[in-house]
């Protein structure tokens, strides 16, 4: 019996007993799911949410199989409607819930707790972004997706992802460097 090997991000295809040929839609589920969720998860911040997205993600990518397997880029495809879908849901959350907050007006308690956790300063750096720069950073460095994908992924010119990923370094340094009082 022979393994199947996935080949890279972009590419569809699997060798199986020493010839390449076409991913199904299972093998292709298998290796491209956990790396949509956990960009979704970093994107948007909220594990249910990322796995609600890229659930429908991938029921959209699945109805639309026949299609998106001949696309270069089926992954940019599928992170696409992802991000479109968590978009919807999150704006849709963000309205839902300034209206119970104008209906029910709680004071946030706010603790003495430091940012001492990795996790919580690198979630406080990515807030400080613009949702276009955190996305794509999100998708460079946690996804690893080149440039072109990522440039696929979000719509737009490879250069235009190159230059907001430039600035989203630039304002995630000044963060830093506010946050750990270092001097220019």
């Amino acid at each position: 019996m022979g393994s199947v090997q996935r080949l890279t991000i972009g590419h569809l295809y699997v060798k199986l007993n020493g010839a390449f040929q076409h991913m199904d839609f299972d093998s292709y589920y298998l290796t491209s799911y956990d790396r949509v969720r956990r960009a979704m998860t970093l994107t948007f911040r909220d594990p249910n949410l990322a796995e609600e997205i890229a659930q429908e993600a991938f029921f959209q990518t699945l109805r639309r199989w026949s299609k998106v397997s001949l696309l270069d880029h089926p992954e940019g495809w599928t992170m696409v409607v992802a991000l479109n879908k968590g978009r919807d849901l999150h704006r849709r959350r963000v309205r839902q819930e300034a209206k119970q907050s104008l209906l029910i007006r709680q004071s946030s308690a706010h603790s003495g707790e430091s940012l001492v956790d990795d996790r919580m300063m690198v979630g406080a750096i990515l807030e400080g972004l613009s949702d276009r720069q955190r996305e794509a950073l999100l998708l460079r460095y946690i996804t690893q997706l080149t440039v072109p994908e990522i440039a696929v992924a979000m719509g737009c010119a490879e250069g235009t992802v190159k230059a907001t990923l430039h600035a989203a370094l630039a304002n995630a340094s000044l963060q830093v460097k506010e946050d750990l009082n270092v001097p220019d």
